[in-house]
């Protein structure tokens, strides 16, 4: 597959509603919104499969000026956005190769991948292509799950293990922030894997240091995921899994912008956004995060 295989919304539909004077050709476009809602393997509440359309949509209604940057940074990157990606629920495995060989044909330009989730399994397809590029790729991951169990529920490829899977290549480390919701039989694994896996607790979360949870990724490419459930519950509702306990917008940005000026975020997931009906702000949220990370990766 290349990117030329590949179909884009026109930008008055796609990730911020661009009108046409403001776009930017496939070509030109240094980031790629990849709109992919597999939902599969579900435990507890539903409709991630609903989460990428709701964040385009929402981003409609993000200010493109950004006091941060003061100015409106796509311009200095440029993006476009592919069509919703047709997912076959049944076949986790085959869904992930098909988002590998997406992700794999944006890398291929010189592109910076961001992709709309669906569930958290996304991620293990979304990072083989960075893998394969990258030696000293590390894992930036935000979340209120650990995601170490080897399967869940009969699924290999379960949300419930998506860091797992990803810790399936030997070469591969994780930094993972906001945690609070592990499993006893994690914890085996958590432990023999302590020379790759690094958490910073949610119980910690008063006394975190921002130097300290970026330190590792000191001049390296860095892959970000972010399931929406590391937010506080009362912020993020709109998840098939929410726990209190979690972090607020500013201590997540705090962090990522601190992670941008540390390594080079190269590519990044936001997932598990179930929307609910007639309450926009998690979507809203979704989008404008998405938004900074595009910013910091691409006009810091």
């Amino acid at each position: 597959m290349s990117i030329t295989d590949l179909a884009f919304m026109p930008s008055e539909d796609g990730f911020l509603g661009l009108p046409e004077s403001d776009s930017h050709a496939v070509s030109d476009a240094k980031a790629v919104i990849v709109p992919f809602g597999l939902e599969a393997s579900v435990s507890y509440g539903g409709g991630t499969s609903k989460g990428p359309a709701a964040m385009i949509e929402a981003s409609h209604q993000v200010e493109l000026f950004d006091e941060e940057f003061w100015c409106e940074p796509f311009r200095k990157y440029g993006l476009t956005t592919l069509e919703n990606q047709p997912v076959e629920s049944g076949n986790i495995a085959a869904a992930l190769t098909r988002l590998e060989n997406i992700t794999h044909a944006i890398l291929e330009t010189g592109k910076f991948p961001l992709v709309f989730g669906g569930e958290h399994s996304i991620t293990p397809g979304a990072i083989r292509p960075f893998l394969k590029k990258f030696d000293d790729l590390i894992i930036l991951h935000f979340d209120a799950h650990a995601d170490l169990r080897d399967g869940y529920e009969g699924e290999h490829f379960s949300h419930a293990a998506a860091i797992r899977r990803v810790l399936d290549h030997p070469t591969v480390s994780i930094v993972s922030v906001g945690i609070r919701n592990i499993s006893a039989e994690e914890i085996p694994f958590l432990e023999a894997n302590s020379h790759r896996i690094t958490v910073h607790w949610g119980k910690d979360r008063e006394s975190w240091n921002i130097d300290e949870i970026v330190s590792p990724l000191k001049g390296r490419p860095i892959y970000l995921t972010f399931d929406l459930d590391g937010f506080d519950s009362s912020l993020m509702p709109a998840t098939g899994t929410p726990e209190p306990g979690g972090f607020f917008w500013s201590e997540a940005i705090n962090i990522i912008r601190a992670a941008s000026g540390m390594g080079t975020i190269v590519g990044a997931d936001i997932n598990e956004l179930a929307p609910i009906p007639n309450f926009s702000a998690p979507n809203f949220l979704a989008a404008k995060l998405a938004y900074k990370i595009l910013n910091y990766a691409l006009a810091k």
